[in-house]
């Protein structure tokens, strides 16, 4: 390697470290406790979605071979899509292997210079980085702020234009105002799009998400949603009218270029949607250990963040302390997010607790204890 490339690799390195920023794998054991994933229905280790799995894998092999347009798209993956699509309520679905690939592919087919694309400061990455990638002008408003979107469209000259937010949002847990995003995207000939990641099989009576079947597509004309959270399993897929789908299935180049997800993978998404339709108790159970946890933490005085869904942030602020909080955890064989800049802003450091239907009330009881003795060390 030569030494001008190698000192600006450890001279970034050092300086993330001198932030407390630094990140790190740890290798997720069978003893601890997971406060951190994104599995808010426990379907990742559910029995059925793992049968679905493994016999689809026997009948068709461990990958796909190939992209969906060359010889990859198999019987499994057309009938997720047809689930999916019903499921939300359009016409189409469309698979992809990640839902960063969705969202960069959704925005590098439907964008180019003549389109002003507009996000919440609080998107994911994924969709800001498409937004980027795209060529168009992009604009961020102020997060959840309809007044500051409003004057932004009105500014804008653009032939076509994209308001485009999460569902819920991956780091605060907060839920979007889809019906006046809606409203105003109409106001102003926009199109919507709404990455409903977190919100898929968990919001809505029918856990079709933020989104689902209670905004149609003339309302949410692009709905993206991922299949490795609330699902269990892995992918993602965006769906709407047979038009935009079929704009994206010859114009998205991460749809395009990219093998198709194994068989295994489909099944067991498969698998857990149709779980997700037939055992609302899974979601019912979830809305109660999120109450639960939130009425406990606030008597204790933890500093929660104001949201209802199983994300629920402990804002502590500082980088170093959300990083003795998650060590002194972890060492009670507790796992939670310590998230810090820049995944969030400078003085936003937190604790991300995600909550799970698989945790029972005495997994959610010994994480307080191990929080509340976290707080009484700091009084003490």
């Amino acid at each position: 390697m030569s030494e001008i490339w190698r000192a600006r690799l450890m001279d970034a390195q050092e300086r993330r470290r001198r932030k407390h920023q630094n990140r790190q794998r740890h290798v997720h054991s069978d003893v601890t406790l997971d406060f951190a994933g994104n599995d808010y229905l426990g379907l990742a280790s559910d029995a059925r979605v793992a049968k679905a799995a493994a016999a689809a894998a026997r009948r068709f092999g461990s990958g796909a071979r190939a992209s969906h347009l060359v010889s990859g798209h198999l019987a499994i993956h057309q009938e997720l899509e047809e689930s999916l699509a019903r499921f939300t309520g359009r016409q189409k679905a469309l698979l992809f292997s990640t839902g960063y690939m969705a969202n960069l592919g959704v925005l590098q087919a439907l964008a180019d210079a003549h389109t002003a694309i507009f996000q919440d400061r609080l998107n994911h990455a994924s969709l800001l980085d498409g937004g980027q990638l795209s060529g168009a002008r992009m604009r961020r408003f102020h997060h959840g702020s309809m007044s500051d979107l409003t004057r932004l469209l009105e500014r804008s000259s653009a032939t076509h234009k994209l308001i485009v937010s999460d569902g819920v949002f991956s780091m605060d847990g907060d839920i979007a105002d889809i019906a006046a995003l809606a409203e105003i995207s109409r106001q102003h000939a926009a199109w919507l799009m709404i990455d409903d990641a977190h919100g898929l099989g968990v919001l809505g009576n029918d856990g079709s998400g933020s989104v689902g079947t209670r905004f149609n597509s003339d309302a949410v004309p692009i709905l993206v949603g991922t299949l490795g959270k609330a699902l269990g399993s892995g992918g993602a897929f965006v769906a709407g009218d047979a038009l935009l789908i079929e704009h994206l299935m010859q114009f998205a180049r991460s749809y395009v270029y990219t093998t198709a997800q194994p068989p295994a993978v489909a099944a067991a998404s498969l698998a857990a949607l149709r779980i997700v339709e037939s055992e609302p108790e899974r979601r019912e159970r979830l809305r109660q250990n999120v109450c639960w946890f939130r009425r406990e933490a606030q008597t204790i005085g933890l500093p929660l963040a104001d949201a209802t869904t199983p994300i629920q942030p402990l804002l502590l602020g500082d980088e170093q302390r959300t990083l003795a909080w998650a060590a002194a955890l972890e060492e009670e064989g507790l796992k939670v997010g310590a998230i810090r800049p820049p995944t969030v802003a400078p003085g936003q450091a937190r604790l991300r607790i995600t909550l799970s239907a698989r945790h029972s009330r005495s997994d959610i009881e010994r994480l307080l204890a191990a929080l509340a003795r976290c707080w009484q060390r700091e009084a003490a």
